[in-house]
């Protein structure tokens, strides 16, 4: 008898380890096969063994500022599932504010992950949904990618991040006339999640507040393009 599970989309989440990424993924298990990626193997391995092993999810470890480790990424997913419906770029992390703060190398490596990862992911993609004629690009930006935050430069990544959703929706629509490949922003608040040295507490939404969001998205019929859910604690102005 076919395993109805071979049916079922499949959708790859970078930044999986843990986070709006590990939440993501254990939402959209029951419905969707996974592809996880991230750099911390030991806790990526543990969560696709919980979420069913490799016949459900496949782990790959993986630093999204790396082409040729991004691009064999995309190939394991294919490989193993033989098809990619749905993209979560969601791999980044934070700084402090100021510009005399955190070193050099620090925001070297916020940058490339935050911005050029994200550009990388969609890169090895792309191709594949183009393929096929149809898709889900889901990239997480940030309230901060929508207002310019004093002495950010986590900010100003996030507006690039929003800027590379517009983009990669305009050559969609216009560069390759596909109008079924969608594309979503998911914007948070502040997020109770290990991006945090200290936890913000009850006064942050949860990591499963985000990942619900991202599952509605994906839930939209063919036609219905969520362009971007923008989602803060009440308290959060």
């Amino acid at each position: 008898m076919p395993d109805p599970a071979s049916d079922q989309p499949v959708l790859l989440i970078t930044g999986a380890s843990s986070g709006i990424g590990a939440a993501t993924a254990r939402a959209a298990s029951p419905t969707h096969r996974l592809v996880l990626a991230a750099r911390r193997r030991d806790e990526l391995e543990a969560l696709a063994t919980e979420l069913g092993g490799a016949e459900r999810a496949l782990a790959v470890r993986c630093d999204v500022t790396e082409w040729d480790q991004v691009q064999a990424l995309a190939a394991t997913a294919l490989e193993g599932f033989g098809r990619i419906d749905a993209v979560f770029a969601n791999a980044g992390f934070g700084a402090s504010r100021g510009f005399l703060e955190e070193s050099v190398e620090h925001w070297r490596s916020m940058v490339l992950t935050n911005v050029y990862g994200a550009a990388l992911t969609i890169r090895a993609t792309l191709p594949h949904l183009l393929e096929r004629g149809e898709g889900h690009f889901i990239l997480t930006s940030s309230v901060a990618g929508r207002t310019a935050l004093p002495g950010s430069l986590y900010s100003a990544t996030k507006w690039a991040v929003t800027a590379l959703g517009e983009s990669l929706r305009g050559e969609l629509r216009q560069m390759h006339d596909n109008h079924a490949i969608k594309v979503t922003l998911i914007e948070p608040g502040m997020v109770d999640t290990p991006f945090f040295d200290n936890s913000p507490g009850d006064s942050a939404l949860r990591d499963i507040d985000i990942a619900k969001a991202v599952i509605y998205a994906l839930e939209q019929r063919p036609g219905v393009d969520v362009n971007e859910i923008l989602i803060r604690p009440t308290g959060q102005g």
